[in-house]
């Protein structure tokens, strides 16, 4: 079975959301984009919390939603649900909280408590079925809320940003976890996120959404080698360009050139780290290759390294060490030359 969707949301607010979905059992699809840019509204349509204006919802030949004449309710459909703030029930315990999609869907008391044991068990909780949500810690809860969406053998697996709620330290760890337990569900997952590392570690395909429609998608790997827009170009950390190539010449849209390694015609997209950026006090001797004048606009501190940005035509982002910081006296207004090597630009056509 396939999950396929064509998502058609017209809101009151005049927002529209319209995204084609294609999910193959056992694939982890990431929806991916900034805030607003219309992945929650997806989520909820496909779980049934909110009708299409058109389109349609269909796993296989079971059609799910296709308006005007076909609308089956969140209840009825076969998918697990996991909300970013989890909505466990407060006065009930961990057990009786994973037992109560089963419940639900008329499974007798008996034999929907013996499933959560099991899943709480696989979660690694089964020494919490009495406890109650106010006593679990962050990822003890994300736990038993995955337990809950899966408890119902559903053929799709819906995640609303569930690793947001968890502190820095924790989420390494419910994050290789949660990765584990995708790994051995046979059925559709969708997984909405703003964060780039939990999409390109939990995923095996990247949707990227930005004002409500698909700007890019495919396997992490490609999306993070060649970003289409600023917005992924930042999620991944890439220096990113538009221009129109002549042979091994660039000129940049917003202005500017830069050499390239292998020639090329027409439209393109250039992109390298800013890991490939070198700063000088003065224009370097030997005439490099790309060469240009800068201006320090921002300095700020970047996992182990430092990240200047810095003003030019093109502006462009560097990572340098402290010390380069410290030995060219980087404050915002300085001076500077940035140069990168035609080896270390990638490009491909737009």
């Amino acid at each position: 079975m396939t999950l396929k969707a064509e998502l058609m949301i017209a809101r009151d607010s005049g927002f529209r959301v319209e995204l084609d979905l294609s999910v193959s059992p056992g694939e982890v699809v990431a929806l991916l984009g900034p805030n607003g840019a219309g992945k929650t509204t997806a989520l909820r349509a496909l779980a049934g919390l909110l009708p299409l204006s058109g389109g349609h919802i269909r796993l296989d030949e079971l059609v799910w939603d296709e308006p005007p004449g076909v609308f089956v309710p969140a209840q009825a459909r076969s998918a697990g649900v996991m909300f970013q703030d989890y909505l466990l029930f407060q006065h009930m315990s961990a057990l009786e909280n994973v037992a109560f999609g089963l419940r639900a869907r008329g499974v007798d008391r008996k034999a929907a408590r013996a499933a959560a044991r099991q899943w709480l068990d696989k979660v690694g909780l089964a020494e919490h079925t009495q406890t109650r949500p106010g006593a679990l810690s962050g990822g003890q809860a994300q736990r038993v809320a995955l337990a809950r969406a899966l408890a119902t053998d559903p053929d799709a697996l819906l995640l609303d940003e569930p690793l947001a709620a968890l502190d820095a330290s924790t989420r390494v760890q419910i994050r290789s976890e949660l990765g584990r337990h995708l790994d051995d569900y046979p059925g559709h997952t969708v997984l909405v996120t703003h964060d780039p590392l939990d999409a390109m570690v939990l995923a095996d395909q990247l949707v990227i959404i930005e004002h409500g429609t698909i700007v890019q998608k495919g396997p992490p790997a490609a999306v993070a080698r060649q970003p289409r827009t600023d917005y992924v170009a930042q999620l991944v950390g890439l220096n990113l360009y538009r221009g129109t190539a002549t042979g091994t010449a660039v000129a940049l849209r917003d202005g500017g050139g830069l050499t390239i390694a292998e020639p090329a015609t027409g439209p393109v997209y250039l992109a390298f780290p800013p890991t490939a950026v070198s700063l000088h006090p003065e224009q370097p001797a030997g005439s490099p290759r790309n060469s240009w004048p800068v201006t320090v606009a921002h300095v700020e501190q970047h996992a182990h390294t430092v990240r200047v940005r810095l003003d030019g035509t093109p502006p462009v982002l560097a990572d340098v060490t402290p010390a380069v910081i410290a030995e060219l006296h980087l404050v915002p207004g300085t001076p500077l030359w940035a140069t990168v090597k035609a080896t270390e630009i990638t490009t491909y056509p737009t």
